[in-house]
């Protein structure tokens, strides 16, 4: 027995230091970040090479719906991995979770193009999503209830949110290693070769990463809060039963999704995400120009990070997140107006000076919603429509007379959009690429720009609204992990907190750029899409006001 004491006593002394804790961590958790962000960061390209048979339209919704795929499956991989973590352990279940991770992205990397093997390519890119959505459902919440599990009581604000900053250094990575292949594979190998086969590199890049991710967890021990638990025979034998099986902790994890992670992913993913689609498909800013814009107010993200999680250990989580939540939905529609003024003047002064209509019969026209691209909109109001949403031009709609075709109206200028229905696919190309050509002229004439002019970007104005929008993002994620570890008890911790965790940023915050993009496809008003998470917001502002209790201070043992 006193043998069996010392042997024990040595092997708490052989815990890793809470910084090995930390960095370990974080850094696997910024691996997986990057390797799921470079997709988001590729979305326009991917559409190119993957969804080659559908519309342009068409085309990059499927791409936004794929993005947010990977996001579908991430509550999947919080439960599987949930449960592993509370019968298991916590080091094993994220362990394997970057594993997986890597191997995707990776595969990616390698996948064969649309024009190479047809549909086989987007299915084997839909298995690779998945898998990534599958993985990082495990990951984070062991990362951050393992630090957590370290960390002192009066700092597990502070040390859980250097596992919020992977989310930056992930999202950075991402950014600066697209950035910096599209500059060197551009200049050595032309404007076209980035399309083509550069965007590959990124996602091969994440194969170092892997086995550096690998190499700093494998010295990584079991969390000594779980460690004391399993020794005590205390370990969950049942957790989904008493995760969603038991009032008390069902209703924490409702309070979690409503008060807190409704907002976290409707702000999170519109501040990093749908800014950048808004940026490209609506105002028409240089790709380079987005990832640099993207990447300065990333790095700024990964300071606030850590400050508000600090400041959550003096002042308490809630009063911190709420702040943030707040903020961000005062900031959602002044601050993407001012975005357009800033980033293309031009278009913003024509929108004013020149408004657009589209006349038509409102049974000519469809909500154009269609992820999987099988819909043909080829009626007069729906070919100018898409014409108009690509061109980034919003526009209002007016209801004209039974059976009319549709007429657009660029301030006294009249465009007469043709139907197109009955006619083949070659046939009904070269009908839109006329009406196109119309209305870009009438457009062109009325002063709207079909690109956003390099001279005229007010970066200093652009960069205020993104540090906006960064504040209230950190704000509310900075103090979240300890918030969601306090919440839960230590026996159902990794599967109860995950799942909340994981809908809300998988399938709310994962989903924005989608949604967000065909709201305003359906409705033509560039602005529209953010009614999306500007609902999911104000939920969590009400909840979090009415329900959410304060955590700080709370012993994990319980």
């Amino acid at each position: 027995m006193a043998e069996a004491k010392t042997a024990k006593t040595a092997g708490a002394q052989e815990q890793p230091s809470l910084r090995t804790v930390v960095g370990a961590s974080a850094a696997g958790t910024t691996f997986e970040w990057y390797d799921f962000f470079v997709f988001g960061s590729l979305t326009t390209v991917i559409s190119k090479v993957f969804f080659t048979g559908l519309s342009e339209t068409a085309g990059y919704i499927a791409a936004l719906a794929l993005f947010g795929a990977g996001f579908f499956f991430r509550p999947v991989g919080a439960l599987v991995f949930g449960r592993i973590g509370d019968k298991v352990g916590r080091k094993g279940a994220f362990l394997f979770t970057v594993v997986l991770m890597g191997v995707a992205t990776v595969a990616i990397g390698l996948l064969p193009t649309y024009s190479q093997v047809g549909l086989i390519s987007p299915a084997l890119l839909v298995l690779m999503r998945i898998l990534q959505g599958f993985a990082l459902g495990g990951e984070y919440g062991g990362a951050a209830i393992y630090v957590a599990e370290h960390a002192p009581d009066n700092a597990r604000g502070r040390s859980t949110s250097w596992v919020q900053t992977s989310a930056a250094f992930g999202l950075f990575a991402a950014l600066f290693v697209i950035l910096l292949t599209r500059l060197v594979v551009g200049h050595y190998f032309g404007p076209d070769a980035f399309d083509a086969w550069g965007w590959r590199i990124p996602f091969l890049f994440s194969a170092g990463l892997l086995l550096v991710s690998i190499f700093m967890r494998m010295k990584l021990t079991e969390s000594p809060t779980f460690a004391k638990l399993k020794e005590e025979g205390g370990a969950s034998k049942a957790p989904y039963a008493e995760a969603f099986g038991q009032w008390k902790n069902l209703k924490l994890v409702i309070l979690a999704l409503c008060a807190v992670m409704s907002a976290q992913g409707a702000v999170w993913y519109t501040a990093f995400f749908y800014s950048q689609t808004f940026l490209d498909k609506f105002l028409k800013v240089a790709p380079e120009t987005i990832n640099m814009v993207l990447m300065i107010a990333t790095a700024v993200s990964a300071v606030f990070y850590v400050v508000f999680g600090a400041l959550s250990d003096r002042l308490g989580r809630k009063p911190v997140m709420l702040f943030g939540m707040t903020l961000m939905l005062v900031a959602y529609f002044p601050g993407f107006h001012l975005m357009t003024q800033f980033a293309n003047p031009a278009l913003a002064e024509a929108q004013a000076r020149t408004p657009v209509v589209v006349l038509a019969d409102p049974a000519d026209c469809s909500l154009q919603f269609d992820p999987v691209g099988k819909k043909v909109f080829v009626s007069s109001c729906d070919i100018a429509r898409s014409i108009l949403a690509n061109a980034g031009v919003s526009y209002d709609n007016q209801p004209s007379a039974a059976g009319a075709g549709a007429v657009i109206r660029v301030g006294q200028v009249e465009v007469k959009s043709t139907s197109a229905a009955g006619l083949s696919a070659a046939e009904v190309k070269a009908v839109r690429a006329g009406v196109e050509a119309e209305i870009k002229a009438a457009l062109s004439a009325a002063g709207y720009p079909a690109k956003a002019d390099p001279d005229r970007i007010n970066m200093v104005g652009l960069m205020g609204v993104m540090l906006v929008f960064v504040i209230a993002a950190t704000a509310l994620f900075g103090p979240i992990a300890a918030c969601l570890v306090e919440l839960f008890p230590t026996r159902v911790r990794y599967t109860a907190m995950s799942l909340p965790y994981h809908i809300g940023t998988g399938w709310i915050g994962g989903f924005v750029p989608f949604f967000a993009y065909a709201i305003v496809i359906g409705v033509g008003n560039i602005y529209s899409g953010l009614w999306y998470p500007f609902a999911f917001t104000l939920l969590s502002v009400v909840t979090c006001i009415l329900f959410l209790p304060e955590t700080r201070g709370r012993s994990l043992n319980h």
